[in-house]
């Protein structure tokens, strides 16, 4: 019987939240509540083309997960994943174990407006004005059971980590490419709902915003690379400007020496 429970009980819904579900078209049961708990966690629009189960080996695999930018940016993804692997831990016993969530080469747009906000920003605020500010207070209401999960490790590879900075004035410092693409280093995100457990309804939100706090992290310093890597460029132009009119300037002085 307990074998059974470990094969078949369901696991935790992790991007957006979390749910058990025992009958057939379990998959697009948690497809369906990703984009909806996704959605009002994020405050934009989250996509999820399917889910897929393998209980027998203990994964959970989501694919093809896409976040709309918030408003007020562009019409592009904020981010979009291609996969994210869920391995599968203790499933007897409460808090219930996920031991890895892998994400595996992500894009995340990195992009700012006007008065210098950031879309992702945007979307970690009002990710965490859902989030309960203390361990006491209560999570948000969910249908049905809502289990405590810990998560071991969440690992995220080689995100391809898009720059948009076309629409922030960058006063005298004129930078020619305000668009540009890099790729992070592997970073662990984890591990959530240590040592108790996290409400499974909680869980994907944590797992977003760890993620979130990593890439806005390694985004800054990337930006803050660029941007002084311009001026650097920018101050050495001005130089060589300056040193040609004092070369001219000199070589007019000399002539009049010969003259």
């Amino acid at each position: 019987m307990k074998k059974g429970l470990m094969i078949f009980g369901l696991l935790i819904l992790l991007i957006a939240g979390g749910a058990w579900y025992m009958l057939s078209g379990a998959g697009d049961f948690i497809r369906s509540q990703i984009e909806q708990q996704g959605s009002q966690y994020l405050g934009t629009t989250v996509a999820v083309s399917k889910v897929e189960l393998a209980l027998t080996d203990g994964r959970m695999t989501i694919s093809e997960l896409n976040v709309k930018n918030p408003k007020g940016f562009s019409e592009a993804n904020a981010f979009s994943l291609a996969a994210v692997t869920l391995d599968i831990g203790d499933v007897i016993n409460e808090p219930y174990v996920i031991q890895t969530v892998s994400v595996n080469a992500p894009a995340i747009l990195y992009e700012v407006d006007a008065n210098g906000q950031g879309n992702l920003m945007v979307l970690k605020s009002n990710l965490e004005a859902q989030l309960p500010k203390t361990a006491n207070e209560p999570a948000p209401t969910t249908e049905g059971p809502n289990p405590l999960v810990i998560v071991e490790n969440v690992t995220v590879s080689n995100v391809r980590l898009m720059f948009n900075f076309e629409k922030l004035p960058t006063g005298d410092l004129k930078i020619d490419t305000k668009a540009y693409e890099v790729t992070l280093p592997t970073f662990n995100a984890g591990p959530i709902g240590k040592p108790d457990g996290m409400p499974a309804n909680q869980v994907g939100a944590a797992v977003v915003n760890a993620m979130l706090d990593n890439v806005i992290a390694a985004a800054k310093v990337e930006a803050k690379k660029r941007l002084a890597a311009e001026a650097k460029k920018k101050v050495n132009e001005e130089i060589e400007k300056q040193k040609g009119k004092l070369l001219e300037k000199a070589g007019d002085k000399l002539k009049g020496l010969f003259n």
